[in-house]
């Protein structure tokens, strides 16, 4: 292959990767979130 070729994919995988990561800190972040309510909502309800 070329070297314009490999040079596109290795910038494509690069931002698929961040995009990745991205993608899981936000559900990550998402799922701590729900956690903390459902306590909160869990101990609301049992006092």
């Amino acid at each position: 292959m070329s070297k314009k070729t490999n040079a596109k994919r290795e910038a494509y995988a690069k931002k698929q990767e961040e995009k990745g990561k991205k993608v899981v800190w936000t559900i990550g972040a998402v799922l701590l979130l729900l956690a903390i309510i459902y306590t909160i909502f869990t101990l609301t309800i049992l006092s």
